[in-house]
């Protein structure tokens, strides 16, 4: 399989029109597939987009592309799990977990800030680690994570060797969170979904790994978004390229078969 041709899958679905035309985000995904599975996959993004709590899309777009890069792998970022009584403790955690990545919590508080005042940014915002403005220039867009996936059976074996249940979500969050925190210029990342029955967050970094935490909001809150904390000396436009653009496998167990 490891010769087959790879190919990069992006879904977004929106309703009330295309998300650049004001429409309400509704789903989105991002996967890499090797042609003998594109079927299953699309079928599969198809699925997620129709059938979210956030609403039936009346906006749905399906982009299939050549992967033009050479593919990075990673192993998974360390998981655990902070159970919290409700989401005010839920925020003081996730505070003192980005203090411990060595953020001060006078950036962390205008990061949060700046979050709490654009839920309706569509991909992350990215922050100086060192001021807390934010730092890329893409308005209600932000940076979109894509190329990036975990085999499927690389991820129940993980899953087996962990003790841990099989959980959708969790795969594409930690996904996505490891190959944030690969790159070298990421200092942490926070993140809880704008599905209004999904009030888990996280907080990640190279430092300590995946950290879940059980309650970021109220069941029936559509508020979600993701902040990416970054040095600053690091050059945006490759990092932006980085988090876009690079083809991101994890691999458990050993490379690819």
């Amino acid at each position: 399989m490891i010769n087959e041709k790879l190919y990069s899958i992006r879904m977004r679905a929106a309703a009330g029109g295309a998300h650049e035309k004001g429409g309400k985000h509704i789903s989105g995904g991002e996967r890499l597939a090797y042609e003998t599975e594109m079927e299953q996959i699309t079928g599969d993004l198809l699925k997620k987009a129709f059938s979210h709590q956030r609403g039936k899309p009346d906006f749905f777009n399906l982009v299939i592309e050549d992967v033009k890069f050479p593919v990075c792998r990673g192993e998974p970022l360390f998981v655990s799990t902070c159970n919290v009584k409700d989401p005010l403790e839920g925020k003081r955690t996730a505070e003192v977990l980005l203090c411990q990545c060595g953020l001060t919590y006078e950036v962390i508080n205008k990061a949060l800030g700046i979050l709490v005042n654009n839920f309706h940014v569509r991909g992350a915002i990215i922050i100086d680690a060192n001021t807390g403005e934010r730092l890329d220039n893409r308005k209600d867009k932000g940076v979109r994570v894509s190329q990036l996936d975990w085999r499927q059976s690389d991820y129940k074996n993980w899953c087996v060797a962990n003790n841990t249940a099989e959980n959708v979500r969790m795969k594409e969050a930690l996904t996505l969170a490891t190959k944030v925190c690969s790159h070298p210029a990421t200092i942490a990342e926070i993140c809880w979904s704008d599905d209004p029955n999904y009030i888990t967050g996280y907080v990640a970094s190279p430092k300590r790994g995946y950290e879940r935490i059980t309650k970021m909001k109220e069941k029936g809150d559509e508020h979600g978004g993701r902040l990416i904390f970054i040095d600053s000396l690091q050059a945006m436009d490759s990092y932006i390229q980085y988090l876009e653009k690079q083809p991101f496998m994890i691999r458990n167990g050993g490379e690819e078969k």
